[in-house]
Order: C-alpha cells, then structure tokens, then sequence
C-alpha cells in the first residue's frame, strides 16, 4: 500500500508537468535551399524563415498600427535633421551564449556588417547612408547617418539587422552560419546545408516585443526541412511529413483547404508586384505607345486565374496592394482591351503588311525577346502573355534563364522584357528599380523629376508627406508604361490543423513561431 500511494504520487507530480511541457516538435517545410544563411551575409527570404525565431531587433513592426514598437531598444529619438537615431537599449537581455546584450554588441554588430568583407551585402544596403555607430553608455548607443534616411526603422526591424553574440561572431568567423547565436525565443540548434536545421526553445526568454501572443515559445523543437521541387510539397503535408509547408502550389490549395486535416494560411508579401520590365533603350520598346500596347494587350485577370488559380491579386501597378504607401489610382489604368493596343500599334507605324499574322515596319516584325526566370511560374506567365500578344500581331522569341545570367542580361540591356518581384515593407523599395541609378533599372528609365521625387521620399519624415511622392512615382511608372505589372506575391502556406497560431510580420514571409501551439488530434 505504501509503495502505491508513493507511485500514485509520483505519477501525480509527473503528469501535470508534462502536461505545461511545450508541443515536443514542429516540422516546418521551406521551399529553398540557400546557398548562406548567414543574416548579415545572405540575401535569401528562405533564410528568414526560421532566423526571425533566433535573432531579435532594435525594434518591431506591429501590422494593426502601421507603426515600429519597441524591440531590444526600448525606446529612441530621431534629430531634428534626421542625421541622428539614439537607442536606449533593455538592461535584462542576454544571449543564448549567456553574454549580456549591451550598446556594445550593438555598436559591433554595424561594424560586421558595415566592415569591408561584408559592404557588398543586402543588410549593408538596408542601413543606406550609414556612417558609424556611437556607444554613449552600456544601454545607450547612437547611430549617425550621412543623409536623412527614413527607411532605417525599417531596416533595423528585419533579420538582416538581427543582432548576434559578438563573442560568437569574433569565434567562429567565417564559419559563423553554421554556430548562429542570437537573443531570440529558439536557439540556433543544428544546421547541415541542404538537409535540415533544427532549432531549440529558449527557456529564459522573457522580452518579446508586443506584437507577440506568448512570453516563451509554445514548441520545444522547430525543424526546417528542405523542400525545392514543387511537386514534392503538398505530398509531404499530407503524409505528416511535415506541419507547416511554405509555397503551397495554387493547384493544390484548393483541395487542401476543403479538407478537415490542412488548411490554407495565405500570407501577402509587400514589395514590388511581378511585374515584365520593358526596355525603353531598345527599340521597338523606345515607343511609348507600343509600350501601352502590351499593357492593353495583356489579360492579367486570365494569367492570374489560370496560373495561380486566382489565389493571389492581379496587379496594377508596380507597388503591391500589401505595400505602404500603394495607390489605388493605378488600378483604373490599362484595363485588357485588345482593340486599343491594335489601335496603339497602327499608330506607331506597326501593321500587318503582308498577312502572316505578325506586324511589321519597313520590313522588319514586331518581334520580342522575352526573358523568364524559371521559378515564380515565370515560364507560364510568359507563356500565356505570349499568346495574347500575338493575337494582337506582337510575336516574341522567349528564353528561360538561370538567375545569374538574367541579371547579367538586364545589366547589359539586351532583352525587351524580362520579369522580377522584390519583397519589402517600406515604398522606398520602388527607388531600387525607378530611379535611374538603381542597380535594378531594367526598363532604362532616365527620368530626373521621378529622381526627385524617390530621394526626396527617403529622406523626408512626414508619412504623409512620403507617400503622396510615392503615390507620383506609381502614377509616373504606369504613364510611361514602363512595366507590365502581372501580380502581387501572396505566400500560402499549408499547415495541418494541429497547428495553431500562425501568423506573419510585416515581411509576408517570417513566421512569429514563438507563438505557434501544436494541439492533439
């Protein structure tokens, strides 16, 4: 008797705390293999996935006010002249490596990503006209900038400005990506390139920004599975393979989101839309009026439906509807109207003179090259605008291309069309493809008001004020025509039903996973 009243004590004390122990593990599916993961080095959306869960940042944006909150820095001032952003940083936060995270790990952080060997790196870009970082005291640090540049706060609340152990990064160097150490709700487990990373709850976590639901993490383990080929995706959802797959096939969403077991999280991606850049420098795309041709002659909603079975937006203009800062106006431009871009072409001198379906000009075919990418169903999209064009007498000479050879083709400017997408939550994004210096000016633009307008839109603090340039900028594009805009990028996301709170930041693509439960079923 006495040994069964111990046993039935101990199972007493036993089964509550199983009961309070976080879900054990969470399978997660990612859609691409990066070649880096190092958030300071690395450019991938992939990388993010998981990284948001093990690096925090200088602060949050929080989706239901449009506002930046408090992150590591529990508050900050800007100067006057928007030259200068002071920190003032939380004193009870500590490392997984149990170093306290101080304006000196802050300090050091810019400097890794600002130093030489990394300045060619999208998180150097992201802090634009950075000069140096200034540590007045162990909790307060200022950042100096060479230029106003309002896009900071935004930056500073990404994963590529996540911040990371300094003892970890002076130790392990190069090899860093493969011993991550950040302050973050899960800790940097395991990683084996092209096969899996792991990631392990952080047992003291404790200051979360507020756009979290929980104060620790829910799952004990999150492991990130790769997953390239898209046909292999929602199989490995619906044989339990994994509970969380990102990039579901529009086909199969559908179908999953009918079913008891899965559902379907779509999740919008701000930035710019998928849109065909045309070369304005090579003609016959030197004429605007063949330009607008193509626009009027494109059936997005068609597109849009048939490829992505209408599970994400058609777009209108070069900023997706998820975006900052979007202008409504431009939805009213170029509706599909085969007739006009006849009307257009016949006016620009192009008709069909000798009956073989194609327009022509003094003997030359209005002929196109068309440039596609293979992932994103680029080659469809191109596919089907390809056939509508030519019902219009526009014939095209397509080429599927590796990413590095498009963008050597793009930067050479020997194509006619060619697509991109970009995600970003700040309209200052619009300035990497529009402004005649950007790197990504791919449809030759040279315009010095839209110049104006998109460094003046950087610098400026008043949102208003912003976004009515940004608002020109779109209107700008669209009247040019400078791009054939196809769709907004929305990520679905399949999950089985045991899977609960999944959300999203103001990224589109990174999880909250601190706040993800896993539920018997």
């Amino acid at each position: 008797m006495r040994r069964f009243t111990i046993l039935f004590a101990l199972l007493v004390a036993i089964i509550p705390a199983c009961a309070a122990r976080p879900g054990d593990r969470l399978v997660y599916g990612l859609t691409l293999a990066p070649s880096g993961i190092d958030p300071h080095v690395n450019a991938s959306s992939e990388l993010g996935i998981p990284l948001t869960a093990v690096y925090d940042t200088l602060v949050y944006q929080d989706l239901s006010c449009n506002c930046f909150v408090a992150g590591l820095a529990e508050r900050w001032e800007v100067s006057d002249d928007g030259l200068v952003y002071t920190f003032y940083l939380r004193q009870d936060i500590v490392f997984h490596d149990g170093i306290p995270f101080d304006a000196e790990a802050v300090r050091y952080n810019l400097e890794r990503i600002t130093s030489d060997d990394l300045a060619s790196q999208k998180a150097r870009f992201m802090l634009g006209p950075y000069d140096h970082a200034e540590v007045v005291d162990d909790y307060t640090i200022r950042i100096y900038l060479g230029e106003p540049f309002t896009p900071l706060l935004d930056a500073l609340s990404q994963v590529y400005l996540g911040m990371a152990s300094p003892a970890a990064l002076a130790e392990w160097g190069e090899e860093y990506q493969l011993h991550q150490v950040g302050t973050g709700p899960y800790i940097f487990a395991e990683y084996v390139p092209g096969d899996h990373l792991l990631l392990r709850r952080n047992p003291d976590y404790a200051w979360g920004p507020e756009i979290y639901a929980n104060e620790t993490a829910q799952v004990e383990e999150i492991e990130f599975r790769f997953f390239v080929d898209p046909a292999t995706r929602s199989p490995a959802l619906e044989t339990g393979e994994v509970q969380v797959m990102g990039e579901i096939p529009p086909q199969d969403a559908s179908r999953l989101s009918e079913s008891d077991d899965f559902a379907i999280v779509p999740a919008a991606v701000p930035g710019v839309s998928l849109m065909l850049f045309m070369n304005t420098a090579r003609p016959p795309l030197d004429d605007v009026l063949v330009r607008q041709a193509l626009l009027y002659g494109t059936d997005r909603q068609a597109i849009v439906t048939a490829i992505f079975a209408d599970t994400s937006p058609v777009a209108y203009g070069p900023l997706a509807a998820a975006t900052l800062g979007y202008e409504p106006a431009v939805q009213g431009m170029y509706p599909y109207n085969a007739e006009r871009a006849a009307d257009l072409l016949e006016r620009a001198g192009w008709s069909d003179s000798d009956g073989d379906g194609i327009r022509d000009r003094e003997g030359e075919p209005l002929v196109l090259d068309l440039y596609l990418m293979s992932w994103g169903y680029m080659p469809e999209i191109g596919q089907m605008a390809a056939a509508q064009w030519r019902a219009i007498g526009v014939d095209t000479v397509s080429q599927v291309v590796s990413y590095p050879e498009a963008l050597s083709i793009a930067s050479e400017g020997t194509h006619h069309l060619i697509p991109f997408t970009l995600s970003g939550s700040d309209p200052d994004i619009l300035r990497k493809f529009f402004h005649s210096q950007a790197l990504f000016n791919w449809s030759g633009v040279n315009d010095p008001e839209m110049d104006f307008w998109l460094e003046e839109a950087a610098q400026l603090g008043d949102r208003q004020q912003r976004v009515a340039l940004y608002s020109r900028v779109q209107r700008q594009v669209m009247q040019q025509a400078l791009v054939i805009p196809i769709r907004d990028y929305v990520n679905l996301n399949g999950i089985s039903r045991r899977v609960q709170g999944l959300r999203f930041d103001a990224q589109g693509w990174f999880p909250q996973l601190i706040d993800v439960t896993l539920e018997d079923r």
